[in-house]
């Protein structure tokens, strides 16, 4: 699957952050039966490579990283068993290793000119991020009008009810949340509830 297809897979990719790898089956377990395959894990705890490792024998989980930061950390979560990598910026060391690496990848951008500087590195789906913090969807259809071929998965900020208006405006694929399981929950029950709600939400794309 190429990024393009892995945004397509649901409205809404949960972005998570995992301490306990115990909790890391059940969980991906609840968030796919509730009909959200794609999943995010963080880079930001010291279990996350296990994670992601547990996370991936879930049938049906479509699991990637985030917080990517460098090639190191690249070649650390493929080797885990991520399927796509997420980062919050781009440089060119870091793209020239996800073109080598052949991963799905989702390069974070806030500015046209990161945006101008992802195509030239050959990325046009993007993560646009800090969504919220960084001028909110005014901004981001702004810079849409103007890249007209991009597509971008917002993340930052974004919530249950603000996620339909990120969802309305066409030159987004999908968000990134973390609202459907907070760090350390683990009512599974709740989250699978969550993600169903979310899995239901409607795009413009």
């Amino acid at each position: 699957m190429n990024i393009d297809i892995i945004m397509r897979l649901a409205p809404v990719i949960p972005v998570l952050v995992v301490d306990d790898v115990a909790h890391a089956r059940p969980l991906a377990q609840a968030l796919v039966a509730g009909g959200l395959p794609v999943l995010e894990v963080t880079l930001r705890t010291p279990a996350a490579l296990d994670v992601i490792r547990a996370m991936a024998e879930v049938p049906g989980a479509v699991v990637g990283a985030g917080t990517v930061l460098s090639p190191q950390d690249l070649d650390q979560a493929v080797a885990a068993g991520a399927r796509f990598v997420v980062s919050p910026g781009l440089t060119p060391t870091l793209a020239g290793a996800a073109r080598a690496s052949g991963v799905p990848f989702l390069p974070g951008v806030a500015t046209a000119t990161d945006i101008i500087a992802a195509l030239e590195q050959g990325f046009s789906r993007l993560k646009y991020f800090p969504a919220t913090a960084n001028g909110g969807l005014p901004a981001l259809k702004a810079m849409a009008a103007v890249f007209g071929g991009v597509r971008f998965c917002p993340t930052g900020g974004i919530t249950e009810a603000s996620a339909p208006d990120w969802l309305a405006e066409p030159a987004v694929v999908c968000v990134g949340g973390s609202w459907l399981a907070k760090r350390g929950e683990s009512d599974w029950p709740a989250i699978t509830a969550r993600a169903r709600a979310a899995a239901a939400l409607n795009r413009a794309a």
